[in-house]
Order: structure tokens, then sequence, then C-alpha cells
């Protein structure tokens, strides 16, 4: 201990020298993903919220009507609002333009202790400024006090100091800025993204129309705006469901300086949608006001259905999933302080927003149930009817757990298990069909990869409950081998495998399947998406051959392309002859002389050996991860195409059948 101490005494390399003090912006663009979550896109599009959230908040204040947002070529967006335009003045404090202090300083704003902002959006300490940190140059005008005034930055620096450069008769802010590719790798905007969005703040700001145009490819111009506020929002979010009332649920108050602006309708689903903003600003992991909302319906429900005979005294209460299936709601609160979770503002954590949402619901809804008698007997028979299946599902799901302990807790008997027990290490193919699971369990490495076949096409989640998804064998065997067990059971830290690897045949059932796990997952088993285990394998369409040689080909670009590498090391090319026979279009193969291709119709078609090197192999095979972002676009689609509503389908199928060309049925 005594040599411990001598160490520390006589280590003299740590002196005050080594103490960095970052200044200005520079704490930003050291650690990026502290203020803006991530680097990759979703941080880089966080860089156009935070602009139009600045546009946002005086709209909110009543000073802006416009605000304009353009995708500019070279990875510029420009952010165009009709406010008040940002104060040029020297500021007392900083001695420097007051335009300057807010985009070069932290926690410089308007919103900090001032009352020009009631409420406001960009509450969380970073704003514009750091978006000036984090690009490779930023420009600003801002038009006020009958003046147009300009300043340039690179990299958060300013390149002069600000100056008058014109006459405006009107007022506003124009934000232009690059992102910098040294702090961002892939600078690649997403329209749809923005458009979602911008859709949004629409929705939540009444009476703002927000414009978007994208010059990138030609010009692409939407604009939004609703005087419906959330109740539109509502009505757009549930436009491909089947409503199960009449009339669809809307308030708007104020409670002790906190608006409250709700909407929600029931539809003939078994799952919800909930979509909750603080301030404009979505909250994707809901917060204290998403908490207020699902405890008064719950209440409300549970009181109005008693007092109307529909629950006896003797029936326990309804739960909070039983109330919320089929719900489809959006829950908007405007408050002076917003404390928001992490750098992302992804959860309200405001104790008084609970409050003022729970008082504002608990009294509005019931007396909407009151007043649309009709409604509340649908909304009560739908709740009751989903608290059934709740007991039924826990029925199954006890009795599935029960067959486990009988049965020793083994696996299920189709599956191939591999030796290794560390899931950091192992794999589950999902395969499509008994004949690609007997080769993929002859080609797989045995120690790692694990197989699980599936016969036909599993269950539409879609359509059904959980009791009736327990009752299917396929997706009990794939519930067991995954072993993370289901609902309130389910545990994804118990799962057995870090990769999922859905394998399906290149072709329309193939496809089908897929869309019917990837289903199965995003519903039931979503923090697997998350956690970033699922996987879609995709192999190859052809096997070219010239001699002895053969190359793979994964798309209908790679066979031309490969075709035209095999004919160029043919010495003679004038001896090539295509040789058409009823026997070659048999057997899927079309021969040209020395030259061969055969199209792989289905898994089943490769023998162990091929399906390892082309689709199981880690080092050759191409596997594709989907993320949540992947699942929640698909999602909407599997509202569409799978859903109940055939009009929806019927429109999506006639606005893209143009765009297949090589349709394999």
């Amino acid at each position: 201990m005594d040599k411990n101490k001598e160490n520390i005494k006589n280590d003299d390399s740590y002196t005050a020298k080594d103490i960095y003090v970052l200044e200005g912006l520079e704490p930003v663009r050291k650690r990026p993903g502290m203020y803006i979550g991530t680097t990759s896109s979703e941080g880089l599009h966080h860089l156009i919220w935070e602009v139009v959230d600045n546009a946002i908040d005086e709209a909110m204040a009543g000073y802006a009507k416009n605000i304009t947002v353009e995708l500019l070529k070279d990875d510029e967006v420009s952010v165009v609002d009709d406010g008040r335009g940002i104060p040029v003045e020297i500021h007392a404090q900083t001695k420097k333009s007051a335009l300057e202090t807010v985009l070069t300083t932290l926690h410089a704003g308007g919103k900090f202790g001032g009352k020009s902002y009631k409420v406001s959006g960009g509450l969380h300490g970073v704003g514009v400024s750091v978006v000036n940190a984090l690009s490779k140059y930023l420009k600003v005008e801002v038009y006020r006090d009958g003046g147009k005034y300009f300043q340039e930055y690179q990299k958060g620096k300013p390149k002069a100091a600000v100056k008058k450069i014109g006459q405006a008769n009107f007022t506003g802010t124009k934000v232009v800025f690059s992102p910098d590719p040294e702090i961002f790798s892939k600078i690649e905007f997403d329209a749809k993204k923005i458009i979602s969005r911008l859709r949004q703040y629409a929705y939540l700001t009444k009476g703002i129309r927000i414009n978007f145009i994208d010059w990138r490819n030609g010009i692409n111009f939407y604009s939004f705006s609703f005087s419906g506020g959330v109740l539109s929002f509502v009505k757009y979010l549930a436009k491909n469901k089947e409503p199960i009332i009449e009339n669809d649920f809307y308030v708007s108050k104020n409670f002790e300086n906190i608006s409250v602006e709700i909407s929600c309708t029931y539809t003939d689903e078994n799952e919800s949608e909930e979509l909750s903003f603080a301030n404009t600003i979505f909250t994707p992991d809901g917060g204290m006001h998403l908490t207020g909302f699902r405890s008064a319906l719950t209440r409300t429900i549970n009181s109005f259905a008693r007092k109307e005979n529909y629950l006896k005294e003797k029936d326990e209460n309804l739960t909070s999933d039983d109330t919320r299936e089929g719900l489809v709601a959006v829950v908007s609160v405007k408050l002076p302080d917003p404390q928001f979770e992490g750098q992302t503002k992804s959860r309200l954590g405001n104790v008084e927003a609970r409050s003022a949402v729970e008082s504002v619901v608990g009294e509005s809804f019931y007396e909407f149930l009151e007043k649309h008698p009709a409604d509340a007997r649908k909304i009560i028979e739908k709740v009751m009817l989903a608290a059934k299946a709740r007991h039924a599902a826990k029925a199954a799901k006890e009795a599935v757990l029960r067959k486990g302990v009988f049965e020793g807790l083994t696996l299920p008997g189709k599956l191939a298990d591999c030796s290794s027990r560390l899931p950091e290490e192992s794999e589950l193919f999902i395969v499509e069909g008994d004949s690609a699971g007997g080769s993929a369990k002859q080609g797989r490495n045995r120690n790692f990869q694990a197989i699980l076949p599936l016969r036909g096409k599993i269950l539409n989640v879609e359509k059904s409950r959980l009791d009736k998804m327990l009752a299917n064998n396929e997706i009990r065997s794939l519930i067991t081998a995954m072993g993370t067990a289901i609902a309130d059971n389910f545990n994804v830290e118990n799962i057995r495998y870090h990769k999922i690897i859905i394998m399906t045949d290149a072709d329309v059932d193939g496809a089908h399947i897929r869309t019917l796990l990837l289903t199965l997952f995003y519903r039931y088993f979503r923090p697997v998406i998350e956690r970033g285990y699922l996987y879609i394998s995709q192999p190859p369409l052809y096997k070219i051959s010239l001699g002895k040689e053969f190359k793979y080909a994964y798309s209908e670009e790679e066979k031309e392309k490969i075709i035209n590498e095999f004919k160029k090391s043919l010495k003679n090319k004038q001896s090539i002859e295509v040789e058409n026979s009823e026997e070659s279009d048999k057997n899927g193969e079309e021969k040209i002389k020395g030259l061969s291709i055969q199209r792989y119709k289905g898994l089943g078609e490769m023998n162990p050996e091929q399906l390892w090197e082309t689709t199981m192999d880690p080092n050759n095979r191409i596997i594709h991860k989907i993320t949540i972002e992947d699942a929640e676009e698909a999602d909407k689609l599997f509202d569409i195409l799978m859903g109940e509503k055939v009009e929806p389908r019927k429109i999506f199928i006639q606005t893209h059948s143009l765009k297949v060309q090589n349709l394999d049925i």
C-alpha cells in the first residue's frame, strides 16, 4: 500500500495543462452525439427540426403564419419564416449582436427567462447554435425594423460581423445551412421523413401554413395547413382503418396555464396508435402527458361502464390495454417550461402535464360518452371483447408454458439447434419449407447456426388476437425457439440468438411469408428489432457458369454484368449460339454455347453446399438488418395490404401496379 501511495505522490504527469477548456461551440463538434443524439440519419435530420422548431415557436407565439423548408442542391437546407426576425442589436451581456449570440452560444435565446415566448418547442438548450456548430457553413438573413441583415459562419465561427445589406418591408428569418461531412459520414436527406414531420407540425399548430420544396431532382412542392388541428390529425391516421364509431372525440382546453388538445377514435383493429407531443415536439417515448391520457381514459370508461351496468359488481375493472385496443389518438400539450428527458426530447417529464391531461380528459370524455350513447355502447363492447380476449390469451399462454414444463422445456422438434449456447454468436435461420430446411440443416455450420423450417404461411397476426396466434403451431415453435416468451412474459434478455435471419424464396410467396413474419415481430417482438437482431437474407437469383467457373447473381442487373464478363472472356465471340428447347425451359436453364444460366425459383433447388456458400456463409452472404424505422414503414403497408378495408388496398394496387416489371407467379 505504501508503494502505491508513493507512486501516486510522484506521478506528476497529470497537471493543469491536461485540463482542456472547450470554448463556444467546441464541445458540440467534439461530442455531437451529446447534443443531437447520433450522427447517423436521425441526427442529420435533427438539424432541420431544430431550425424549424424556432420558426414554430414564432407561430405559437402568434407572430408567424408561414414557414418554408427547402432542400437545395449540394446538401443545403433553407428554412424561412415570417416571424419577428431574430434581434440584431448589441447584446448587453456578450457585447456582440444578439443574432451572433444566439448562433454561437449554447443556452442563449428568447426562451430562457424572458417573456418573448409563453410556450416553445426549442427549449432544450441547444437549438440553432448546435446546427451552426455542426454545419460546414451557415448563412442567416434577418428582416426586421425595416432592414435586411446578414451573417455567415463556417463550422460555427462567424466569418464577419452582422451587417445590414438592404431594406425590407416585412419581417422574418432565413437560415441556410449545409451539414459538415466531417461530422456526418453520410449526408442524405429523406424527403418522406421531412414531409411526415412537417405535416405533424401543421396539424399541431392551427392556422399555420408550412411549405416544403425539394429542388434536388426537379421541383417537388408540398403545402400543409389544417384548421381542424389534432382532430384532422386523427382522421389522417385512421384513414386506412375501419372506424367503429361515428363521432371522433376532440377537446381543446387550458388547465392551469397548460394547453391540452386531444383527439381520438376507435377502429376495428387489435392494435392502438397513440402519438404524443409537447409544444409540437414529438415525444416517441411518451411521458407524463400520455400517461395522464391513458389513466383518464381507462378510469372514465370503467366508471361509465359501471354506471350504465355494462360491468356488473362482480366483474373486474377493464385494464389500460383493454381500453386502448383499436384506439387512434393524438395527445398534444403546450406548457411554459417543458422538461424533456434525453437530448432528442423523446419523453416529457413534467408531472403537471399529467394532472392537466387527466383533468381535461376525465371530464370531457365522460361528457362525450353521455352525449353519444350509440358510440359509447360500441366502445364498451369493443373494450369488453378485448378483456375477454385477454383472458383467453392468458389461458392459452399458460397452456403453452405448462406444456413446456411438462415436456421438460424441450425445444420444438423441427428445430435443428446449434451447439453454441452464447446468444451473441448464435444465429437462427427461419426457413421457408421442409425442402429448403433440409438443405439448410445439412449445409449450415452446426456450431453457431440453428435452422427452424416453417410449413406454409404462418398466421396473419394483423387480423388475429393473441389467443388464436398462440394456437398456431408455427408461431409457437418460433416463440419457444427464441426463448423470449411473449406478451407480458416477454423478455428480450432471454433471447437465444442475436441474429434471427428470415430466409425465404425470392418470389411472391416468399415475399408474403416475409411480410407475415415482419408483422409478427413488429407487433409482438419489437425489442428484437430495436436491438438489431432481425435480418432478412438475400438468396441469389441465378447461377451463371462458363465451363468450370461460375458466379452467383443476386439481381437482374448483376446477372447481365456477369454474362457480359463471361462473354468477353470467350475467345471467339462469333461462336456464341443460343440454344432454345423445351427441355431447357422446363429446368429453368437458358443455354448458350459454353455458357449456362440457372434460375433459382426456390431455396429448395439448391443443394446444401450451394445454400451455404450463397446464403449462409458469413463471409459471402448478403443479409439486411431490419430497423424499427423499416418496420414502422412496413406497418403502414400491412394496414393497407392486409387489413380489412378493401378500398385503400385497391388504390395502392392501382397506383403501384405499373411499377412491377418482373412479377414471378
